[in-house]
């Protein structure tokens, strides 16, 4: 687009200078300003749109974080306190309005043990106590939980979620989840080329891949697949 502009100023100076009369050439300085204002407002946007896009990518991409790490914590109390992830997504909600995790106190003590002949030895065990309970809601208080499987500016849109085992060791079978939205509908309606480079990018400092994820079906792990700085957002708290 630029360069076909900057084409056709060229030829229409050129136009000017070998064939317009002296009394019309007013026209032809009025065109070629209008012409230098779009070729300047051209560039400026070229320049700019990268880095307006970035910005209102970054906001778009927080609040949808922000869910995630919602998502997140309330399937991590989900294993601690039932042993297992939910994709169900009403039954997590009605967990975190009535559930009530145990609270717990472990400590070192001493027995004797009888080594046998005689010998009588000091050892420390480990013993761990439930000495109360508490509500799993007191660990959402300030934050949306009722909304959390809405994707933050696509009506009617919500994450999708699986859970799935993996063998950490032999032998041992591991719960697993994961929690994601594609980033396309994140960002639609913005510039259509800077999206695909979206959906290719690999850098540390951005979110990798088409999607916006937390958890891991391949891994053990309750990660975002973010950079650190939408940890330092605001609003990580509450939302």
């Amino acid at each position: 687009m630029i360069l076909t502009a900057v084409l056709a100023a060229v030829l229409l100076a050129i136009v000017i200078v070998k064939y317009l009369p002296l009394k019309l050439r007013w026209i032809a300085s009025i065109l070629l300003m209008a012409l230098s204002v779009f070729l300047i407002y051209k560039i400026y946007y070229g320049i700019m749109q990268p880095i307006i896009f970035n910005k209102q990518k970054v906001t778009k991409f927080a609040k949808v974080v922000n869910q995630l790490k919602i998502i997140r914590d309330a399937e991590v109390k989900h294993l601690e306190v039932l042993g297992r992830y939910t994709k169900n997504k009403d039954s997590l909600i009605r967990f975190i309005d009535s559930a009530q995790v145990a609270l717990t106190e472990t400590k070192t003590i001493v027995e004797k043990e009888d080594r046998g002949g005689g010998i009588i030895i000091d050892v420390e065990i480990r013993k761990t106590d439930t000495i109360g309970y508490e509500s799993v809601a007191k660990y959402f208080e300030g934050r949306n939980y009722k909304d959390m499987f809405k994707v933050p500016g696509q009506e009617g849109k919500e994450f999708d979620i699986e859970i799935g085992t993996v063998e950490k060791v032999q032998g041992l079978i591991v719960p697993t989840f994961l929690v994601k939205t594609d980033k396309e509908g994140i960002l639609k309606g913005m510039d259509k080329s800077l999206i695909k480079q979206e959906l290719e990018a690999v850098a540390t400092d951005q979110i990798k891949g088409e999607f916006v994820s937390v958890g891991s079906l391949d891994e053990v792990s309750n990660g975002g697949n973010w950079p650190p700085s939408y940890d330092k957002q605001k609003g990580d708290k509450k939302e």
